[in-house]
C-alpha cells in the first residue's frame, strides 16, 4: 500500500510519468540529431520485422542475417566514420549521432578502425 492506494495502482501513475518522461527526453534528443532519410528508416524497420518473424520460424537464419547485417554496417560504416572524423569535432558528431562524446568518440573509432583512446 502506498497510503490507502493499492501499490499496482500507485505506480502505474508513477511509471506512466517515467515514460512520459523519457519519451519526451528521446524526442528532444531526436529533434537535434542528423535526420535519417525516411527511405532508410523505413528499410531499417522493415528488416527488423522480417528479421524478428524469422526468428520464430528459424533462430539460427536469423542468427545469420543478424551476421550479415554486422558485417553490412561495418563495410558501410567505415568511410562514413572516416568522413564524419574529418569533418566535425568529437563534441559536434556527439550531439549529431544524440550521444555523450565518449560514446561518440567510440562508435567513430569502432566503425572507422582506429583506437578511440588516439
Amino acid at each position: 500500500m502506498i497510503g490507502d492506494r493499492d501499490l499496482a495502482e500507485a505506480g502505474d501513475e508513477q511509471a506512466d510519468a517515467c515514460d512520459r518522461d523519457w519519451y519526451g527526453h528521446i524526442d528532444q534528443v531526436e529533434a537535434t540529431t542528423v535526420p535519417v532519410p525516411e527511405t532508410v528508416t523505413a528499410l531499417l524497420a522493415r528488416l527488423e520485422e522480417e528479421v524478428d518473424k524469422l526468428t520464430k520460424t528459424s533462430p539460427v537464419a536469423a542468427v545469420r542475417a543478424a551476421r550479415h547485417l554486422e558485417v553490412t554496417a561495418e563495410r558501410v560504416g567505415y568511410w562514413a566514420a572516416r568522413g564524419a572524423a574529418n569533418d566535425l569535432d568529437t563534441k559536434q558528431a556527439a550531439a549529431q549521432l544524440g550521444l555523450n562524446e565518449v560514446a561518440a568518440r567510440k562508435l567513430l573509432a569502432r566503425f572507422g578502425r582506429w583506437s578511440p583512446y588516439r
